[in-house]
């Protein structure tokens, strides 16, 4: 199978994809037990010492891992770029809008979601986004949309005033070990066309040491990756500092 690449001029790509480590496991863990073991803000800090580029929370309203109380917290303390993740409920916004991160990624999720598992409908959603991301610009803030890969999705994200999307990348983790071509086709048609648009690229949801690399291969021109569950999963067995060095690893080109 032919993925197409040969009309990209790479000397005008992001050649150097940043990693944001989603830190949401880790106070999955500190809320089991109570207290402040482990130290989310500390582990937030270490990753950013150990070489990543960035930090993303996705605030819940039922506050299973990431609390309120958290974000003002850690932007107190990050060096480097802070991503908050959320539905754009007025008291999300709020939130946010009080502490201004670097960049909020706007997701569809209903309350009672586990994770993120589909992207925004970009042109039904076309008002209520416009005027979300309109507050964000004039906050100063980043925007990215959460989507599926669908090309129409991007221009109507784009439409809507978004400064990024993010490719929602459950289907092509799943697909990769039986095709990883096919996989990846419908993800390298939409960024091909959010790069035409002129707007950023992320990347997040089940990328992992196996997946990651092929994918911003193939798409050097993923500005982000967001990357918590397998992340996390792996320093269980090899480290924080070891982990995020491979992650790293796979984004070299």
């Amino acid at each position: 199978m032919s993925l197409g690449l040969g009309c990209f001029d790479y000397k005008q790509v992001n050649m150097r994809t940043k990693l944001s480590v989603n830190i949401n496991k880790v106070a999955t863990i500190r809320n089991a037990r109570g207290g402040n073991n482990p130290d989310i803000i500390k582990v937030a800090k270490d990753c950013e010492a150990f070489g990543a580029d960035g930090i993303t929370v996705h605030p819940r309203p039922d506050e299973r891992h990431i609390r309120r109380a958290d974000v003002p917290a850690l932007q107190a303390v990050l060096r480097t770029e802070f991503n908050i993740e959320g539905y754009p409920s007025r008291d999300f916004l709020d939130l946010v809008l009080r502490v201004r991160p670097s960049q909020v990624t706007l997701v569809p999720d209903k309350p009672e979601q586990l994770t993120s598992n589909s992207g925004w409908d970009t042109e039904k959603e076309q008002l209520f986004l416009r005027d979300v991301l309109n507050e964000l610009r004039e906050a100063g803030i980043r925007s990215s949309i959460f989507i599926d890969a669908d090309v129409r999705m991007a221009e109507f994200a784009a439409e809507a005033g978004a400064d990024r999307v993010e490719l929602y990348t459950g289907p092509y983790a799943h697909g990769y070990a039986t095709d990883r071509d096919a996989a990846i086709a419908p993800f390298l048609e939409t960024a091909k066309r959010v790069r035409q648009l002129g707007i950023g690229l992320n990347a997040g949801h089940d990328l992992s040491l196996e997946n990651l690399k092929f994918f911003t291969d193939v798409i050097p021109w993923v500005d982000e990756v967001s990357i918590g569950h397998a992340l996390i999963c792996d320093a269980l067995y090899m480290g924080l500092e070891a982990t995020i060095a491979a992650y790293k690893n796979c984004l070299k080109k």
